[in-house]
């Protein structure tokens, strides 16, 4: 098979770690088989404060790596000043950083890191032998690097979307000069680029239901695509359930980012107010929350009485965080609140549905991860409100006390969603835009 190379513009590659590297980890293992070489030009292996050394036995040898160390402004500091704090960062001091970049980093803080990426990907470039460029973002500042290698080199450039634009939908920008910068480097990428890719399909119709024709650049929206995060079915002795799950506790367990989530604390509410009902179920229930997370929410489980009930396991390996996934009684769902966040669909989603526990889902009940947890059998409750939560756990519980441990599910729609199914639909997307520009 003759292969072509496509180049990947990804701040995040192994060994960073957190949920945005397993989509383009999982582009750089599986599109070789569909005749297409990679090169990621990424950061450098210190420049986030989240890492997982584990990862790096997953990156193909052949996969071409390029590094342009230099970091984000909040994460070089957080990094320089709490080292890796197991997995946490304070709370008052990352809110502070992040008000300052909103004025003075556009699109965000990550935007020192464009002008490496661009030249180390451009030097790459001049080399040859490179038939495509992708992009994928958050942050969103990846795209600005895509669209000046787009202008200077003319090969086809797919701008892929795991989140929506983040200034936009998940930040409210401080003024309104702030909003028309956003909104502009938006605009550009969206309608130079000459495929683009989200990760929701919400996404996809939000953008095709806005007009970019009659605005500055006069020029028509991309084409759009849907492409999910998927998941990558591991079948390792690593993702085996660790022997730590004994037969007499009933274990709630979370995996990814618990930073910027309100319902984080809430859930450890909810727990106080399951145990001062039934106080027997304080032998019994365990909730691990394993991601990285703010000092603020062991703070106050501690202060909830919840201390050797709850544990805050900080980020663990990727297999081991799958592990954890499968051994567990329910799996727990919840994300940053707000109306911008109901077309983001978590990558760990696709994973706690391979895994094939229950679900507890805290979402939006027009939001798209929660239509998929519905269709997997799971339960969707309100974010925000304690007593629903609080009464399906114990519901479930009880019915574990039971004996009423449930054999694992999977969907049958969910095979559709591998990562390598998603590589091959990517595999002919990028093959049709080199034949069509050939």
């Amino acid at each position: 098979m003759t292969q072509r190379r496509l180049l990947i513009l990804s701040y995040f590659y192994p060994p960073l770690a957190g949920a945005g590297v397993h989509r383009v980890l999982g582009f750089t293992r599986h599109l070789p088989g569909h005749g297409w070489a990679c090169t990621v030009v990424c950061a450098g292996e210190e420049d986030y404060w989240v890492r997982d050394e584990s990862l790096g036995r997953h990156v193909p040898e052949e996969t071409e790596v390029i590094r342009a160390p230099g970091g984000s402004a909040i994460s070089t500091l957080l990094r320089l000043g709490r080292g890796r704090g197991g997995g946490r960062r304070p709370r008052r001091t990352f809110a502070g950083l992040r008000t300052l970049s909103d004025w003075w980093l556009l699109p965000d803080s990550y935007v020192g890191w464009v002008g490496r990426a661009t030249a180390a990907a451009a030097q790459r470039l001049a080399r040859g032998g490179v038939h495509a460029v992708l992009s994928s973002s958050p942050p969103d500042s990846v795209h600005l690097a895509g669209l000046r290698l787009r202008r200077r080199f003319r090969l086809p450039w797919v701008a892929d979307f795991r989140d929506p634009w983040v200034g936009l939908q998940y930040r409210r920008p401080p003024t309104a000069w702030h909003r028309a910068r956003q909104e502009g480097m938006q605009r550009a990428v969206l309608t130079s680029a000459d495929l683009v890719l989200a990760a929701s399909r919400m996404h996809v119709e939000d953008l095709r239901g806005r007009s970019f024709e009659t605005s500055g650049s006069g020029r028509p929206l991309s084409r759009l695509e849907h492409l999910a995060n998927g998941f990558e079915p591991l079948v390792t002795a690593d993702s085996a359930i660790p022997n730590e799950f004994a037969a007499d506790v009933f274990t709630l367990a979370f995996t990814g980012t618990l930073s910027l989530m309100p319902d984080t604390d809430l859930f450890l509410e909810t727990l106080h107010d399951l145990f001062a009902r039934r106080p027997e179920a304080r032998r019994r229930v365990r909730a691990r929350l394993a991601g990285a997370s703010e000092s603020g929410h062991a703070d106050r489980a501690m202060a909830l009485g919840l201390t050797g009930i709850v544990e805050f396991m900080g980020p663990l390996p990727y297999a081991r965080s799958r592990a954890l996934q499968r051994g567990a009684d329910v799996l727990l769902l919840w994300k940053p609140r707000g109306v911008g966040y109901r077309t983001a669909v978590p990558g760990k989603l696709y994973d706690y549905l391979d895994a094939g526990r229950p679900v507890l889902a805290l979402l939006g009940p027009d939001d798209e991860a929660a239509e998929l947890v519905r269709r997997a059998g799971g339960e969707v409750l309100p974010p925000g409100q304690r007593a629903p939560l609080s009464e399906a756990i114990e519901r479930r519980y009880l019915a574990w006390k039971e004996g009423l441990r449930l054999p694992p599910t999977r969907p049958d729609w969910l095979a559709e969603h591998t990562r390598a199914r998603l590589a091959g639909r990517l595999a002919r997307l990028l093959d049709g835009l080199v034949e069509g520009a050939a």
